[in-house]
């Protein structure tokens, strides 16, 4: 059976991906001062980072309509595909499962499609929508590949430390984190995608500690099928790349950054990094 996979572009897959795997990506609205969403879409990440820094106003995002779904699924037909795995952002982050869903409601006199909650975000749900390409590319029936990626989820973990705090206190989307970090001041704190929302993990004290903590994460997580590092415009993000030395890893690691959508929320500086255990 021949599979079309979609997602949304809070997943941070990098461009090369996408274009290798023919992963169909919808767009989440981000609105950044005055600029047309139109115009922020296109950016790529370090052009949108660069424009975030003079921006006074923080971004904003809303998810995509479901007219956008349903156009990728319809894409997906038009190039072949016999059935859709669409893989969303956690639904207790955004509307965009839902929004998803409706597509597929609305397709499927057109196309069958199956529509994952990834219950995480950034490259965390990246890592799914690979291992549902990877799937998809065994010419495997549906039922088999959304049964893997949903296995997949169990596996998978995904951190953060954060530069900046204003963000985070002021996105809305953080779950306890905020009650985390609402009376410390002077933190660098990391961060997990716990259920599917985001939830403190560590209170670290320096940024150096928070990256050696985060890289311990990783190289005591035992053997890994798939690592990424993900950032948003962190000068220091190649010195934490080379601290990571997992027991094994089955797949090259991914470095991408992280684009506008879950950036919004994290703010200039984070760095994550996000695995799937063999």
């Amino acid at each position: 059976m021949q599979i079309g996979v979609v997602t949304d572009s809070a997943s941070d897959l990098p461009a090369d991906l996408v274009e290798k795997l023919h992963i169909h990506v919808v767009p989440l609205d981000v609105r950044l001062g005055t600029m047309p969403t139109e115009e922020v879409r296109v950016l790529d990440p370090s052009a949108f980072w660069k424009l975030a820094a003079a921006t006074p106003e923080l971004p904003e995002t809303s998810a995509p309509s479901p007219g956008a779904f349903y156009d990728a699924y319809l894409a997906c037909r038009d190039e072949g595909a016999e059935a859709v795995v669409c893989v969303t952002i956690s639904s207790a982050l955004s509307a965009t499962y839902e929004a998803a869903r409706n597509a597929a409601e609305a397709a499927a006199t057109e196309i069958r499609v199956e529509v994952i909650d990834s219950r995480n975000a950034t490259m965390g749900e990246g890592l799914l929508v690979l291992e549902a390409a990877e799937a998809a590319g065994q010419s495997l029936p549906l039922e088999t590949v959304v049964e893997h990626v949903r296995a997949a989820i169990a596996k998978l973990s995904v951190f953060g430390t954060l530069d900046t705090l204003d963000n985070l206190r002021r996105g809305g989307r953080i779950g306890s984190a905020q009650a985390f970090i609402g009376t410390v001041l002077q933190v660098k704190p990391v961060v997990e995608v716990r259920d599917g929302v985001v939830e403190g993990e560590s209170r670290q004290r320096t940024r150096a500690r928070s990256l050696k903590y985060l890289a311990d994460k990783v190289n005591t997580a035992g053997p890994l099928k798939r690592l990424a590092v993900m950032h948003a415009a962190a000068s220091d993000v190649e010195a934490f790349c080379a601290m990571l030395t997992p027991e094994h890893l089955e797949t090259p690691m991914v470095v991408s950054f992280i684009g506008p959508v879950i950036g919004a929320h994290t703010g200039v500086g984070t760095i994550g990094a996000c695995f799937l255990r063999a």
